[in-house]
């Protein structure tokens, strides 16, 4: 933006930061500090998925650190970080910027690279077919959280199986951990990119591809909030969580909470952020999402080419 502190209004569906709400059984939680809390607190766990049969959606989603419980998540959490080990975050960029500017040459009005991410990620976990890689990564995206219909969990279980045969060959859990870094990376990063696409005319060249993203970050998550399952009893900003109680932590409110934030509603670069989380189940390749996002952005800058990537709306909350 050419006045950097322009006002940026709030999503239509993004709460007011207070006091954690209890709703219909769950408990909504908004402010930073209490959001952290929950993230780093040891009485709270990531809802977990049952194990499934080989090379199917179960199967990944059974193994894979995001929805394991404490027992089982060092070791799948040390597998995703060793396989982003081949993967350095300016490699990344370089690999997005060359990748995205060969497909402008082809097609001026294309604008988004959408695809682009996914194809230079699975290029450096050394799939066999990264082209091929990026219609089956979507399709396991999207029916990787709870509540996919059959027919999308069908066409994933067929996408994880061509994955599966495209990847090199480890045990299952490394194997898993690799093909599930591909599906978080698929649409968080592609929406990261179409936020920043949208807000990058009125933010102008003065402003670094890294300082927008950082605050596109902050004022328009790509995933907006998280859950957790509280496995003990404990408080939350003053309230009593019982055992087994549902928490919707909300990354869009807490980025916005005004006891932490000055001004949380105009962009300004710099401010704090949860959006890749917090405690444990951090993000390990937040480094290598925005690397990538500013590999494919830098580009789409340069060429002026600041279609959105995305549909505007944000992906829901994962369960």
């Amino acid at each position: 933006m050419s006045d950097p502190t322009t006002l940026i209004p709030p999503g239509s569906d993004t709460p007011a930061c207070g006091p954690p709400i209890l709703d219909d059984g769950v408990w909504w939680v908004t402010r930073h500090a209490d959001v952290r809390a929950v993230l780093t607190g040891v009485n709270f766990r990531v809802p977990e998925a049952a194990p499934g049969p080989p090379a199917t959606l179960a199967w990944l989603r059974g193994s894979v650190a995001r929805f394991s419980g404490p027992g089982l998540h060092p070791a799948r959490r040390a597998a995703a970080v060793a396989a982003l080990a081949g993967c350095p975050p300016d490699a990344l960029r370089r690999d997005a910027a060359r990748l995205t500017a060969e497909e402008l040459d082809r097609d001026p009005l294309a604008g988004s690279a959408r695809g682009v991410p996914v194809r230079v990620l699975a290029a450096r976990l050394g799939l066999a077919d990264p082209a091929a890689a990026v219609p089956a990564v979507a399709l396991v995206a999207a029916a990787y959280q709870p509540g996919a219909g059959p027919a999308a969990v069908r066409d994933a279980d067929r996408a994880v199986a061509a994955l599966v045969a495209m990847s090199p060959a480890e045990p299952p859990e490394a194997m898993a951990n690799r093909i599930g870094l591909l599906v978080q990376a698929c649409d968080a990063t592609a929406a990261l990119i179409g936020a920043a696409a949208r807000y990058a005319p009125a933010a102008g060249r003065s402003v670094p591809t890294a300082a927008l993203l950082a605050e596109v970050l902050r004022l328009d998550p790509p995933v907006r909030g998280t859950r957790r399952i509280a496995a003990r009893a404990d408080r939350v900003g003053g309230q009593s969580i019982a055992p087994g109680a549902e928490l919707v932590l909300r990354f869009d409110a807490a980025n916005r909470d005004p006891a932490v934030v000055s001004a949380p509603d105009r962009f300004v670069p710099g401010r704090s952020v949860l959006t890749f989380g917090a405690g444990p189940h951090g993000c390990p390749g937040e480094r290598h999402a925005l690397a990538l996002a500013t590999g494919v952005l830098d580009v789409l800058r340069q060429r002026r080419s600041t279609a959105p990537a995305v549909p505007a709306n944000r992906p829901a909350v994962p369960r």
